[in-house]
């Protein structure tokens, strides 16, 4: 695990104190970060929560690793219900908060058949969590900092409930990470001294993490002053535009989009003056037409709003689908590979009325889900 090398970026200096590294914060029992142990125990809780467990970690592996530091009173290995197979975390409680604590402040990050594990204090009341208080968000992470190191560098600021470095399917980290404290000052504290810092040569953004339904809702609501206009005719001109959006406001500018040749890509922007007017014009000519044509005027999205878009749309068809079958639709497996679309309608068909029947091959999946993430990220 490397260390993290936090250091002021010289052109954004602010004259604030930088803050302690990982070599110079306080350590408890030899464990670099003793900031949960040495703070108030929250809620004096005896219950752990022990996430990113091999799939194979079982019962027996965690009481002989967390029986060593107290008196245990239940494990639990959360599974699946019908599989049976792990999901990835469990549930340790100790007789008293101490050995809870003593247990999360030596074995948090101890590696577990070669996968190290993430431990935190399980709260059954979840209104901590999902209310985000004292929650931040960091991106722009090098990729070689890990749980370990992100929870190093940020107890220096207070008591860390939560700490997770996010990572693909291999364990790779993406890139961005999440710390929850217990205290809305900790993270105020962490957010004015580390935003904007190198963290081994990268400059990281750390700031108040926001739920997705508040970005969604933030974004819908954003005001904007640029227009997408498309379906254009070939023969309109940037003076064409002028003229019709210039009925709602002020703009100060209007192109028509072109090839290499010169030749109409069919769509363009308007920039207004002032963002009302953008909106009025947005109602005003969505869907009117010129010259035949239809034209679709809305808000200039970047790229990561459109995917976001076409993610919802997709996700809302879908549960449109399935509502509209839910009950109607039979789902059968473990079918011989000589059955066909057409036996198997007629193995259906005696109990009614059949409207569609696929048997799915894996090369038929396959061009499904390549469609799919095509919609998804175009």
């Amino acid at each position: 695990m490397a260390q993290i090398q936090v250091q002021r970026q010289q052109a954004a200096a602010t004259g604030a104190a930088a803050p302690p590294s990982p070599q110079s914060m306080p350590t408890q029992n030899g464990v670099a970060g003793g900031a949960v142990a040495t703070g108030p125990i929250p809620f004096g809780s005896t219950s752990l929560y022990v996430g990113d467990l091999d799939p194979n970690v079982s019962e027996a592996q965690l009481a002989d690793l967390f029986g060593q530091v107290g008196q245990l009173v239940s494990i639990r290995v959360c599974r699946d219900q019908n599989t049976r197979r792990s999901l990835g975390y469990a549930y340790i409680n100790f007789t008293n908060g101490q050995e809870a604590a003593r247990a999360l402040d030596l074995l948090n990050f101890t590696p577990l058949n070669n996968k190290s594990i993430r431990i935190m204090y399980s709260h059954r009341d979840p209104s901590l969590r999902k209310s985000g208080a004292g929650n931040i968000y960091i991106k722009n992470l090098d990729k070689a900092i890990d749980h370990k190191a992100l929870h190093e560098t940020f107890s220096a600021f207070g008591n860390i409930l939560s700490c997770k470095v996010a990572t693909d399917a291999s364990g790779q980290s993406k890139g961005y990470g999440f710390v929850q404290y217990d205290t809305e000052e900790a993270a105020k504290n962490a957010i004015d001294k580390l935003d904007g810092m190198l963290m081994n040569d990268k400059q990281v953004y750390v700031g108040p993490f926001v739920r997705k339904q508040e970005r969604d809702s933030s974004m819908s609501n954003t005001r904007f002053n640029n227009v997408f206009v498309k379906n254009l005719s070939e023969s309109t001109a940037d003076e064409d535009l002028k003229k019709v959006f210039g009925e709602y406001g002020a703009i100060t500018s209007a192109v028509v989009m072109r090839d290499g040749d010169g030749k109409s890509r069919c769509f363009g922007f308007v920039n207004f003056e002032n963002a009302d007017d953008a909106a009025k014009a947005v109602e005003a000519l969505n869907g009117k037409k010129f010259d035949d044509k239809e034209w679709f005027v809305g808000k200039a999205q970047k790229k990561s709003e459109r995917e976001q878009e076409l993610k919802g749309r997709f996700e809302q068809t879908m549960k449109e689908a399935v509502d509209k079958y839910q009950g109607l639709n039979l789902y059968i497996k473990n079918l011989d590979d000589s059955i066909s679309d057409e036996k198997l309608k007629e193995l259906f068909s005696e109990f009614g009325t059949v409207t569609s029947c696929k048997v799915a091959l894996f090369s038929l999946l396959y061009c499904y889900y390549s469609s799919l993430l095509t919609i998804i990220c175009s």
